[in-house]
């Protein structure tokens, strides 16, 4: 271990060690070993990391860029969730034959079906490289530091990546007070396997997001596959199933209350560091702009959606993302008031800078915090809807694809050599296929036309880009929503951007007479030029100013309490977290029991429901009552569970294990009573929601008949 590991050591100390709270680094889980082991665990730390032999971290994959699945056998059998496979499942969905909807499952390695795009990421090593990179950047900061890191970053980067064949990331933790390189191996064949009906995999839909009691089958399989070697190959029909370092074992055995239970995964982002300002600026102005914007862009989604089942196919998998987060900033916004978040973390505020001023220190970082949230304030809301609110539409977004085209044009009076448009063009078709993808011409002009509307109706009149007063407004002080539904059908009967092949056509012929008389383009480079020169400064300044404050303030929490047991903010690199399957009290006389049944969900039923309805096929399972070998010992089958484990986004199909490294179940989701965890983890609310392990291999098995895949993994009875 190097010097600079020294920092983490110091701070996390077995003493007081919490369970429930901390997303620990894996490389250094030792230190909380003997915390794991009075909790119940029966495995060797080697047995959870091990850089030299097969450890629990070689069965643990960033699945797909945004989530976590488990290696479920020595064939590549991957376990994931639901939503996780969601986007892959939808675009091998046809009108004809509707994977999605109907379910799928695999009978055989032939009938499994190549997922396009789906990556599958597994750790390699980590390396602690926080000496190397303080040394290239020195004392810099702003702008200098930023360039610096950059570069040193790049540096490391590309010596590691063994030319290409290896990912390799420097991440900083701790708000950059420590650096550590990460080694991946990326695999890009990877196929569908199995994933339950939609009705099952999404049941409960929007309403039960977030929330507790839950009955979701959050699950899918998908299968890794490499060449003769087992290194990562691109889709061949004569690859051949990758044949992990480490498997999980499945237990069908169930869980009681108070058992061990330890996740591992990557999970995405949290702010728990975050200064009262900040935590005050979320409720009152972020939140909510985000929530108005996604809540206005899901309604004209869901209208289009069904009038047409093509459509429905088309943009489902981004509705579901879209909404996942619209609920979640609505529940955040709501627990991080009512945990009174803002008055709590100012009186730590205050301790702190009681202590500051009591070791010789100035004692004015809280107050530098304050200024430059009050500075940054006044565009917060405008910064909130140039991302939610103009990049909405997919026209917009196909739009900026050429921007940067566009401005080179600018930037050399209109002519280019052949090798700089060629990098241009490349760009371009690289961000306009995803966006594309997702343009539904009724949809995505109804969706311009609205936001337009909304984009208006919100930021101050002295910060709009000047296209209202040239095109839309045209000497007018206001006006109702027909004129903006007027100019969306003029951009969008006057853009080669809308058409795929106008597009392509483009790119092999560009010019910027083309581009100035698009009228997509022309509203596009309003918004992108006003913001870019009025705004971007100011956020990108308050970025910079708001990394060197935070890294001060983090560093300094750890002189102020040094036998408090910290650990770093989620980045999206692996972390275990550890504790109990626990129920709790969210209100006065109620309390949650661990589990949920086929009992409870059979009472949500509503036939013809878009949230609630379920296959018959099950409705005929739960009338028999035929649960097979994963029935519990009260002769119930259940479907989800509850743990106090500490999760975030991204830990999305997480394995969580009992004692023994079993698989008990794949995590899915947090509880609304502790939606303000990223930002403030509560210890007699915070939830982890997983779907059964029994219930997963009920559905493989009794409603797929997929017990070729049962066979394939080591269920233990």
């Amino acid at each position: 271990m190097k010097k600079a590991v020294l920092l983490l050591v110091a701070v996390i100390t077995m003493f007081g060690a919490r369970a429930d709270e901390g997303m620990w680094i894996p490389m250094l889980i030792g230190k909380n070993y003997d915390e794991m082991v009075r909790l119940g665990l029966r495995l060797s730390k080697e047995d959870l990391y091990n850089i030299n032999n097969s450890s629990i971290k070689d069965a643990i994959l960033q699945f797909g860029g945004g989530c976590t699945a488990e290696m479920i056998s020595a064939n590549g059998l991957l376990l994931t969730n639901h939503h996780c496979g969601y986007d892959a499942i939808a675009n091998l969905s046809t009108v004809e034959r509707n994977l999605l909807d109907n379910g799928f499952w695999a009978h055989n390695m032939q009938e499994e079906l190549p997922a396009q795009g789906v990556t599958a990421l597994f750790l390699q090593s980590m390396e602690d490289v926080t000496d190397k990179v303080k040394a290239a950047v020195g004392n810099a900061t702003g702008e200098e530091y930023t360039k610096k890191f950059d570069a040193i970053k790049k540096e490391i980067e590309d010596k590691e990546s063994n030319g290409g064949k290896l990912v390799a990331n420097v991440k900083d933790y701790f708000n950059g007070n420590q650096f550590f390189l990460l080694i991946y191996k990326r695999y890009t064949d990877v196929r569908l396997v199995g994933t339950p009906p939609k009705s099952l995999g999404k049941f409960g839909g929007d309403t039960d997001n977030w929330m507790w009691p839950r009955h979701t089958a959050d699950f899918s399989m998908f299968r890794i596959y490499a060449d003769e070697n087992n290194e990562p190959k691109s889709y061949s029909p004569n690859n051949v199933p990758y044949h992990p370092k480490k498997f999980l074992p499945v237990s069908a055995h169930g869980e009681q209350e108070g058992d061990y239970a330890m996740i591992f995964g990557y999970p995405g982002r949290t702010n728990r560091y975050e200064v009262s300002n900040g935590v005050d600026l979320a409720i009152n102005v972020t939140n909510p702009s985000i929530v108005a914007c996604r809540d206005l862009r899901l309604n004209i989604m869901h209208k289009h959606m069904n009038m047409k089942k093509s459509t429905y196919l088309q943009l489902t998998s981004s509705y579901s993302s879209i909404a996942n987060y619209w609920k979640y900033f609505i529940g955040q916004t709501e627990q991080l008031k009512r945990l009174n978040v803002v008055s709590k973390k100012s009186k730590a505020e205050e301790e702190f800078t009681k202590w500051e001023k009591a070791n010789n220190m100035p004692g004015d970082l809280m107050d530098k915090f304050a200024k430059m949230y009050s500075d940054y304030t006044p565009y917060a809301k405008h910064a909130a809807f140039y991302a939610e609110c103009f990049k909405a539409p997919a026209l917009t977004r196909m739009a900026l694809s050429l921007k940067p085209l566009y401005d080179a044009y600018e930037r050399h009076n209109g002519t280019l050599t052949e090798d700089t448009i060629k990098k241009y063009v490349t760009m371009a078709k690289t961000t306009y296929r995803p966006a594309y993808k997702v343009f539904e011409p009724g949809t995505d002009k109804d969706m311009f036309a609205q936001m337009t509307d909304l984009y208006y109706k919100n930021i101050p009149k002295q910060q709009l880009p000047d296209i209202y007063k040239k095109a839309i407004l045209k000497g007018k002080n206001d006006c109702n929503m027909s004129t903006y539904t007027s100019y969306a059908d003029y951009v969008f009967s006057h853009t080669f951007l809308s058409d795929s092949n106008k597009f392509n056509a483009f790119c092999k012929a560009p010019s910027m007479a083309k581009l100035k008389a698009d009228a997509a383009m022309q509203y596009a480079v309003s918004y992108v030029s006003n913001y870019t020169t009025n705004f971007q400064p100011k956020v990108d300044a308050f970025n910079a100013k708001k990394a060197e404050l935070s890294k001060q303030y983090v560093r300094e929490q750890m002189l102020q309490k040094p036998n408090k047991n910290f650990y770093p903010d989620a980045n999206s690199t692996m972390r275990i977290s550890y504790g109990k399957v626990l129920g709790y009290e969210p209100q006065d006389a109620v309390h949650y029991d661990i589990n949920t049944t086929l009992d409870g969900l059979m009472a949500k039923y509503k036939p013809g429901s878009e949230e609630f309805d379920v296959p018959q096929q099950l409705v005929d399972l739960y009338k028999a009552k035929d649960y097979g070998r994963y029935a519990d010992a009260d002769g119930t089958l259940h479907t989800c569970f509850i743990t106090n484990n500490d999760i975030t986004g991204g830990n999305s199909g997480s394995p969580v294990m009992n004692a023994n490294g079993e698989l008990i179940g794949a995590a899915f989701d947090g509880n609304w009573e502790a939606m303000s965890g990223d930002i403030a983890f509560d210890k007699k609310y915070k939830r982890t929601i997983v779907c059964d392990a029994r219930y997963i291999l009920f559905l493989i098995d009794k409603m797929g008949h997929a017990d070729n895949l049962i066979k394939e993994m080591d269920v233990r009875y």
